[in-house]
């Protein structure tokens, strides 16, 4: 059986993220306002400084990484290639993250009265000017209880009931929020491999629309 009580986390990713390790992500133990998840996912491109001070811009998708994201916005009637996958997790390694803990029902992507407050607040932050426009992975994984194909299963159904949410109650066009799962292939805690922590969806803002426009 998979996942102790259905919990996930989600990590929204916009110029910083390590799909592997959570690098250079805030682990949030408590929910999240949907300012303070904005302003972690402002794009590095929006807050530096312009006298060339602070982290440099994050760099551009090459032309072929960015045919690629389009025909997975385009064209999603199944679910992504472990090759497909691993390109994802590739193009949005260099991008901003926060992790919001959304909680789904025991071994259902049901979201629960909790999942579905934090999947507002986030909700309104993808809504706001700064965010608005950008396109979005939304990768699930799961812990390491249970088997491959059911867990890879279970992680892309919570990250469709995400997407399916977030199209529904804010209006996000579905070809905006690309979803993948990763089962339990990249624990985030590799030394406790059944902790909640890996329990988690997250959201890589892969190139946000002002970041397209500079």
């Amino acid at each position: 059986m998979s996942e102790s009580f259905g919990r996930f986390r989600i990590g929204l990713v916009a110029a910083a993220l390590a799909l592997t390790a959570g690098i250079g992500s805030v682990y949030a133990a408590e929910q999240q306002t949907a300012d303070q998840i904005l302003n972690a996912l402002k794009p590095k491109a929006l807050t530096r400084s312009l006298s060339g001070g602070g982290a440099p811009a994050p760099k551009a998708m090459s032309q072929d990484d960015q045919r690629f994201i389009d025909g997975l916005r385009t064209k999603r009637t199944r679910s992504l290639s472990a090759g497909e996958r691993e390109r994802v997790a590739t193009i949005a390694k260099e991008k901003p993250s926060v992790d919001l803990e959304i909680t789904f029902d025991y071994n259902s992507a049901n979201l629960t009265g909790k999942g579905l407050s934090a999947v507002n607040e986030l909700g309104k932050a993808l809504s706001d000017p700064d965010l608005k426009g950008g396109v979005f992975l939304v990768a699930g994984h799961t812990d390491a209880k249970g088997g491959e194909e059911y867990n890879q299963a279970l992680s892309e159904r919570r990250a469709e009931s995400v997407k399916r949410y977030l199209g529904q109650k804010f209006g996000i066009a579905a070809e905006n929020l690309v979803t993948a799962g990763y089962g339990k292939a990249q624990l985030k805690n590799q030394s406790n491999p059944f902790a909640e922590e890996n329990r988690r969806v997250q959201v890589v803002n892969m190139e946000s629309s002002k970041e397209a426009r500079n």
